[in-house]
């Protein structure tokens, strides 16, 4: 399974937002983010809270229709010592939005998948959280600790989102790119149950968990697979991620070259 439970997911979007603001407070604001080079930890902090806001608004208001999606983003705080606190209000904010009351409450899913609203919108925000959280460790030059089950759900969450109506609307080139003639991928992790199976179809890409024959798998912790696959790490560093490529190593490059979604 990769499922979180809400408890543990909301748990884990504060202590992740922790994590990120303590890197964020070691590179400084004018740092570069090597991982997304047109930013600095500025931007990097900026995007993170904002989000956390933006999508506690949804989860709060209950929003269903997405033409009615918030457009104020929060305003980031100009004095760096206060960004600790601020992101703290944010992951605190969501993580309360996300209450029992809310999670099969009717919320806008941009997935489309069989989550309620508030189910997806938890697990993207901490997609969000942990990913950036990665970026902000990069630039900080500090060690990054994702758990295994984080790391397993958010695969599934990012397999989820790529392989969506909404990013054949919104991403509709890489939606494209990542359509075949039955070509199989297979993400396998090593420090938990977590197994995912991709098919690239003449009409769309599919998914699903578990393993069967495939042209290529590529094993690894879950950790190293979720920031291979959001293209933190890549392939070819299997060394230092532990991630070991049996089959046609080609066609796992070609499915990350195309995947444009990197965390939010």
């Amino acid at each position: 399974m990769t499922d979180l439970t809400a408890d543990h997911a909301q748990r884990a979007i504060v202590d992740y937002t922790g994590r990120l603001a303590e890197s964020a407070a070691a590179a400084g604001p004018d740092a570069a983010v090597p991982t997304t080079p047109e930013w600095t930890v500025t931007d990097l902090v900026a995007h993170v809270g904002q989000t956390q806001h933006w999508i506690a608004e949804i989860i709060e208001r209950r929003i269903t229709d997405p033409t009615q999606l918030p457009t104020a983003m929060a305003v980031l705080p100009t004095d760096p010592r206060e960004w600790r606190a601020w992101l703290s209000e944010s992951a605190q904010r969501v993580a309360n939005a996300c209450s029992d009351d809310a999670l099969d409450a009717p919320v806008f899913n941009a997935a489309g998948d069989e989550r309620t609203g508030t189910r997806f919108w938890m697990i993207n925000v901490l997609n969000e959280t942990v990913v950036h959280g990665f970026d902000a460790a990069t630039a900080a030059d500090r060690p990054t600790d994702i758990d295994a089950d984080v790391a397993a759900a958010l695969i599934s969450h990012h397999l989820a989102m790529l392989t969506s109506p909404t990013w054949e609307m919104l991403r509709s080139e890489s939606a494209r790119a990542l359509r075949g003639t039955g070509q199989s991928l297979q993400w396998v992790a090593t420090d938990t149950e977590g197994a995912w199976f991709v098919e690239r179809r003449p009409d769309r890409a599919t998914w699903r968990l578990g393993t069967q024959d495939a042209d290529v798998t590529v094993t690894g912790p879950a950790q190293s697979l979720l920031l291979t696959l959001t293209r933190r790490l890549p392939l070819t560093d299997r060394g230092a991620t532990g991630i070991t490529v049996d089959g046609d190593a080609d066609l796992a490059q070609h499915w990350l070259d195309h995947t444009a979604h990197v965390g939010g």
